[in-house]
């Protein structure tokens, strides 16, 4: 009978040993991480949404790049006169997004494509005037009577580009661990601003894959996040006792939370009726996951991941109470930013760093 060597039967002393340290690595980055987000909790700039922009405007106006004066979004008259559409850019269930004109500037006008999802896209656009911020799209104008919706258009396109965006030749000096990690900040802030939005709690509902979660925003040129798609955003009202399905059908895979799994199994068919709802901590399931995909593989993104390692394995407890909210994850991502940021810049002063993010 021929021996056996220790090396085939799986991993080894010291691989074992080295996988063993991995979540008492991560427990003690999460213990300085606290600490350190202790003192980052008084500052203001955690205390909630912040305006990147220097050009807000009163609700109902907007102002592009270049224009002095705030503008009141457009009317059916003006669009229809002014704005020349181009080509088709995207398609959606609901919605078909053109290339078009207004007065020398590139902009994006939707335009419902199905009859039947009308009270969808009239969702998104009350989403969009109630929740203009600067993690929302820039709302220019609307018509209603024609159903289309006009706003500033992103030529870099949808979340699920950042990967080909970085690796352009003008690009590739971005495509850094602090970059990526600025997105997946820009991400979970507007969760934060979502679950505390000013039409009160709302979820993010059209995110039931990777691909489809990442659609929903938009990379800007000045390399920053911004929501853009919200025809699926149900309100969350605890004190009335009312809690979300996100739609009317069977949602299948890991990606989605586990209580947005149907909990009856085969034998019983599928009911909306029977189906349980839940609430905005679906949105923190899905964190981890995206956040993955933004760090990338560059140089310094698995550490991040190690810093990131406990707060991400409670993102993804079963039972939905025990997840982390989005401010904490929120305040955790700014820490470790902070933190990462101080150990490979040792020079660069506090406010440097802070006005990365």
């Amino acid at each position: 009978m021929l021996g056996r060597t220790a090396g085939n039967h799986g991993p080894s002393m010291m691989q074992r040993v080295s996988l063993g340290l991995v979540p008492l690595v991560a427990a003690l980055l999460t213990v300085t991480t606290f600490f350190r987000m202790q003192l980052l909790d008084h500052l203001s700039w955690l205390k909630g949404p912040e305006d990147r922009s220097s050009d807000s405007c009163p609700p109902g106006h907007f102002r592009l790049g270049g224009m002095k004066d705030c503008l009141s979004w457009l009317s059916c008259e003006m669009i229809q006169s002014e704005v020349t559409v181009t080509e088709l850019i995207g398609q959606g269930a609901v919605k078909q997004v053109f290339l078009a004109h207004w007065r020398g500037n590139k902009v994006a006008l939707s335009r419902l494509a199905v009859a039947e999802f009308g009270d969808d896209f009239f969702h998104g656009l009350e989403m969009l005037k109630g929740l203009q911020s600067p993690y929302v799209v820039k709302l220019l104008g609307y018509c209603e009577e024609d159903h289309t919706i006009l706003t500033e258009y992103h030529p870099f396109g949808s979340l699920i580009n950042v990967n080909s965006v970085l690796e352009q030749e003008g690009h590739r000096g971005f495509n850094t661990w602090k970059l990526r990690f600025r997105l997946a900040v820009d991400y979970v802030m507007f969760l934060l601003y979502l679950h505390n939005s000013p039409l009160g709690p709302r979820v993010m509902c059209d995110s039931n894959d990777l691909r489809k979660s990442l659609s929903q925003y938009l990379l800007t040129t000045e390399l920053r996040v911004i929501a853009n798609d919200l025809d699926a955003l149900p309100l969350v009202n605890r004190s009335a006792g009312v809690l979300v399905k996100c739609g009317a059908r069977q949602l299948q895979g890991d990606f989605v939370a586990p209580e947005q799994l149907w909990p009856f199994g085969d034998s019983l068919p599928f009911s909306d009726d029977l189906m349980p709802p839940y609430d905005e901590k679906t949105d923190m399931w899905k964190v981890p996951d995206v956040t993955d995909f933004l760090l990338g593989q560059v140089e310094g993104s698995d550490v991040v991941r190690l810093h990131l390692f406990q707060l991400h394995q409670d993102c993804k407890r079963t039972k939905a109470q025990q997840r982390p909210s989005a401010l904490m994850v929120v305040q955790t991502y700014k820490a470790v930013y902070t933190s990462l940021a101080q150990e490979s810049e040792p020079f660069a002063t506090y406010s440097e760093r802070v006005r990365d993010l």
